[in-house]
């Protein structure tokens, strides 16, 4: 079964240095911020998902269900687009053992806003090459 491929507009690559730093000065209100952003722009680019707002009020209402959907929504894009995802639903493990522990936050997000970088990235070389 073939699938349709992702069309819509690309979303935005944000540092992931300068998230951490932002979620740290913050005191955590960036998420609320970056959760928006991410969900928004998954949605408008694959159709799919849950949206910005819809997104932030599962990140404050219950942000341990972000950490799974995020990378899931992620994964799915790649999959769309044929190739391999390098986060899944299941990359949300890496915030269970320690809940808030500051290593296993790190880690996830380096993983998953690593991720969606290099989607970002990869596919706006594809589109550049095609024009």
């Amino acid at each position: 079964m073939e699938t349709a491929r992702n069309t819509g507009p690309l979303g935005q690559p944000r540092g992931v240095g300068f998230g951490i730093l932002m979620f740290i000065i913050t005191l955590g209100f960036y998420g609320w911020y970056w959760s928006f952003k991410t969900h928004e722009e998954i949605k408008v680019h694959t159709g799919e998902g849950l949206g910005g707002v819809l997104g932030l009020v599962v990140w404050i209402v219950a942000s341990f269900v972000s950490a799974f959907v995020i990378p899931s929504e992620i994964g799915k894009m790649y999959r769309k687009d044929g190739r391999e995802p390098p986060v899944t639903g299941w990359t949300g493990l890496w915030l269970v053992p320690g809940g808030i522990l500051v290593i296993p936050a790190i880690v996830w997000f380096v993983k998953v806003q690593g991720a969606l970088n290099r989607y970002w990235a990869t596919m706006s070389t594809d589109v550049g090459a095609t024009v």
